[in-house]
């Protein structure tokens, strides 16, 4: 516990309030927090998904590791759960705990970012955001295992997991952790590492926001200065022969490339290219970590399906954190996921029977994203997710600015979902799962009895409630 814990928690023994907020907000000192009723409640507890309407005890936003530590001391004192977000990207599945009792703390004030160009090694703050981190490593000529959009937090991104256009060939991002910097349950902030409370290092790498509150975390950079990367685009007539040959490429393609094949609905808007607005289409994003003479053998394939639109180039990796076109802002969605094997023209005509030509759906989008390559091998230095057990990800989003269109939106993603269960593995990858499932059935057996007893070993009382959560161990 640190001192400052023990002066806020001394003055809130003086207080007779009965309810836990009311004691929470005069036990953090001049951290900023807001309770129900409070001017800014409603727009603190608001998150990137503005489709998830959580009700919390309260909301933290603090701006130091010392006022997270108060924080945390003092909400375990009263008997408040902690649930950490950055962004709040994947928070529908919050809703499972008693967010009446749950104290929200949100890191986005937290977002400091340092660059070692010597070491090619980057140390960001809990709230930092992947745009700011790829530039800044950008400008020493060095890239690093970003989301799919500028806007992603780093550390929900980082703890579930983590990938995007650089996979196949680089792993999965909490691979190249380091380091973290986190509060535990008793207000303690620690370093771990591979070196010193190795075991809580290691269910970090994909345990998710389970153990603590992490305030700074410390990972891998890597000496890239160029990227081949683009999009290349179809007309919807063109999507059976189009996403069938794909399918029947990805998995033994080279992998120096990562892709990603979509069905697109997306609206006429200034924010969006011409070439896929409005209308649907198929859309192919990846990149290629090759100098341009080996991408263009590499893309060589692909070009054969004669793309109406192909922007594949050398760029800077700083330029495609907006190529896969996410939306960025507060933004109201649902969706669901599956991890699938391999997809045969079973598969392949099952998918577009929900979402090819002439289909009548809601989806934003319908996307199959390319694994194998470094994601199909278990890091020899990983954590408890090392590897993904699939050859393909789907990920199908809906907008859910309306009842009516979440409830639609949710059943055309489920619908695709069921569709595609028969080439399931059986898992999911939990930062695309937008609703609570069985996050045991996730993990392989060993990890996840590994996971439940550092849960237990780091946080007994189960102070932090994770999106998904785990359990401690039974005694």
């Amino acid at each position: 516990m640190t001192l400052q814990s023990q002066t806020v928690l001394s003055d809130s023994l003086r207080e007779d309030s009965a309810d836990p907020s009311a004691q929470l907000a005069s036990m953090v000192g001049s951290t900023v927090i807001h309770l129900p009723g409070d001017p800014g409640y409603d727009e603190a507890r608001t998150l990137w998904n503005t489709a998830v309407d959580l009700h919390p005890a309260a909301v933290v936003e603090p701006t130091t590791a010392a006022e997270v530590s108060a924080v945390v001391t003092a909400a375990s004192q009263l008997g408040l759960q902690v649930a950490p977000v950055s962004t709040g990207h994947n928070a529908g599945p919050l809703v499972q705990h008693d967010l009446a009792s749950t104290v929200l703390v949100k890191l986005s004030a937290m977002d400091g970012i340092e660059i070692d160009p010597l070491t090619a090694m980057a140390r960001v703050q809990g709230g930092a955001l992947w745009g700011d981190v790829t530039e800044a490593a950008g400008r020493h000529g060095l890239a690093c295992l970003h989301g799919s959009s500028p806007d992603v937090g780093v550390g929900g991104y980082l703890l579930g997991g983590g990938i995007f256009l650089y996979a196949r060939r680089l792993g999965m991002a909490t691979s190249s952790l380091t380091a973290v910097e986190i509060v535990l349950a008793d207000g303690e902030l620690i370093r771990a590492d591979h070196t010193q409370h190795q075991s809580l290092f290691w269910a970090l790498r994909g345990g998710g926001g389970n153990f603590g509150v992490v305030t700074a975390f410390e990972f891998s950079l890597y000496p890239v200065e160029t990227v081949h990367a683009g999009m290349m685009v179809w007309d919807i007539d063109d999507a059976d022969r189009v996403v069938r040959a794909w399918a029947e490429w990805a998995p033994y393609a080279p992998h120096e490339i990562t892709t990603s094949m979509r069905i697109l609905n997306l609206p006429d808007s200034p924010d969006i290219p011409e070439s896929v607005a409005g209308r649907p289409v198929v859309c192919m994003d990846g990149a290629v970590l090759a100098d341009k003479k080996r991408a263009v053998r590499v893309l060589a394939p692909l070009r054969k399906l004669s793309p109406r639109v192909d922007t594949f180039a050398q760029v800077p990796p700083s330029s495609i954190a907006r190529l896969h076109m996410d939306p960025e802002g507060p933004t109201p969605v649902t969706g669901d996921t599956a991890l699938l094997g391999r997809l045969t023209d079973e598969a392949v005509d099952a998918f577009l029977a929900e979402v090819g030509q002439g289909t009548e759906h809601s989806l934003l989008s319908a996307e199959l994203r390319q694994l194998g390559g470094a994601l199909a091998r278990k890091h020899p230095d990983g954590g408890a997710l090392s590897r993904m057990d699939g050859s393909f990800l789907l990920f199908a989003a809906a907008i859910a600015d309306t009842p009516e269109n979440e409830e639609r939106g949710q059943q055309d993603a489920t619908e695709l979902v069921r569709a595609m269960s028969p080439w399931s593995t059986g898992r999911q990858y939990l930062n695309f799962a937008e609703e609570p499932v069985d996050v045991g059935d996730s993990y392989g057996q060993r990890e996840w009895l590994t996971l439940t007893r550092v849960k237990s070993a780091y946080d007994p009382e189960n102070v932090f409630a994770a999106n998904h959560p785990v359990p401690p161990a039974q005694p």
